[in-house]
């Protein structure tokens, strides 16, 4: 089988001389993913915000922040392969990086785009039958969740940041969740992650407002500035990870769709 190319999801052609022994991965969710395929062993590369799995990752070295690589810390570690993702990586690092090692870019902003992700890892990795086999458990939960009684879809503003305020509006994965899990972007006319401002947001109504835990960490505490902007609103922290990332955490987030829903039950105004 090797060698052989495969293409990226930006359409490039990536050479592999033979199977990757030695990856570096730069984006948390395909970190996580590379272990759920058994390939722990492999990883010789990780960044600050690769934490799962928790047990596990400490084992690789950190090559800096995602939009922060150190190179001289990869290159030190002569990969064989690095996985990377258009939008979470800066694209002089990755540029730079497959001028001198086979770089393979995911660019995911849907579930398909998901999915033959994890098929392709599975290719390149010739873990094929575990990749599979994680594809097709990903859709048995999300038919399963499809199959809830209709209601009505809530209008819900997702933020990711703080100071200044930022969601994450159309042509994002988190956008694509969010119409999965029975919501209306209230921000789906925009595009990526704008700045708005608190009058924005109070203008766009929504049902819901969903504080991400990640990349800023909102918390509890952050609930009651939100409420007293939007006292019909209905303020929930988001479990990030389960909206965004895009690989084995698919697994568990049409469950936790369900979850999300019995509580807005529980606290309907």
């Amino acid at each position: 089988m090797f060698p052989a190319f495969f293409e990226d999801q930006l359409g490039r052609k990536v050479l592999l001389q033979e199977s990757p022994q030695r990856i570096v991965s730069v984006v948390p969710s395909q970190t996580s993913l590379l272990f759920y395929l058994g390939l722990g062993d492999r990883i010789v590369g990780r960044t600050k915000f690769c934490i799962h799995p928790r047990d596990k990752v400490l084992s690789c070295s950190v090559v800096g922040g995602t939009k922060n690589l150190r190179l001289s810390a990869i290159q030190a570690l002569q990969p064989d392969l690095i996985l990377a993702n258009k939008e979470e990586n800066d694209q002089q690092q990755i540029e730079a990086l497959a001028a001198n090692y086979p770089v393979w870019v995911s660019d995911i902003a849907t579930l398909e785009a998901a999915t033959d992700m994890i098929r392709s890892v599975g290719q390149m990795t010739q873990t094929e039958t575990l990749s599979e086999e994680l594809v097709q458990a990903i859709a048995k939960e999300r038919k399963v969740w499809q199959q809830r009684p209709a209601h009505s879809p809530l209008r819900a503003a997702y933020l990711i940041w703080q100071d200044p305020l930022m969601v994450a509006a159309g042509t994002t994965f988190i956008d694509t969740l969010l119409q999965e899990a029975g919501f209306v972007n209230v921000f789906g006319h925009l595009q990526r992650y704008p700045q708005i401002s608190p009058e924005q947001l109070s203008t766009s109504q929504p049902d819901v407002v969903l504080l991400s835990s990640e990349p800023y960490p909102f918390r509890e505490k952050h609930i009651p500035a939100f409420q007293t902007l939007l006292p019909s609103s209905r303020i929930l922290i988001a479990d990030g990870e389960l909206f965004s990332w895009y690989g084995n955490h698919l697994l568990h987030s049409f469950a936790y769709f369900r979850h999300l829903h019995q509580v807005l039950a529980l606290t309907a105004k």
